[in-house]
């Protein structure tokens, strides 16, 4: 499996029409979050990612680095062959002008 990458605003496209967004980002991190987005920080493995079989899995992190260091075991951790990786992390979210939240 491997993951591909997507802008911001084709994620938010996906994400609309059912994709799983997960924020491998660790928990002191995450002072802002994208809405919908499913915390599996890195350090455990981004375990409990909890996508349905072929649902499409979009990865992100801060600034997308991570993401592309951890692509393959990223990919290899859901049951899809549906995998991106969101260019920019969520900083480049925010920068194409899509809503973010503060952490609750």
């Amino acid at each position: 499996m491997s993951a591909r990458p997507v802008t911001p605003e084709d994620a938010a496209r996906l994400v609309a029409e059912g994709a799983l967004l997960v924020d491998i980002r660790e928990p002191g991190e995450c002072a802002l979050v994208i809405a919908g987005a499913h915390p599996a920080p890195l350090s455990t493995g981004a375990a409990g990612i909890a996508a349905r079989p072929g649902q499409p899995v979009i990865f992100h992190c801060r600034s997308g680095r991570r993401t592309q260091m951890n692509a393959r075991a990223l990919a290899g951790a859901v049951a899809t062959d549906d995998v991106y990786l969101l260019e920019g992390g969520i900083d480049g979210w925010q920068a194409a002008g899509l809503p973010v939240q503060r952490r609750l």
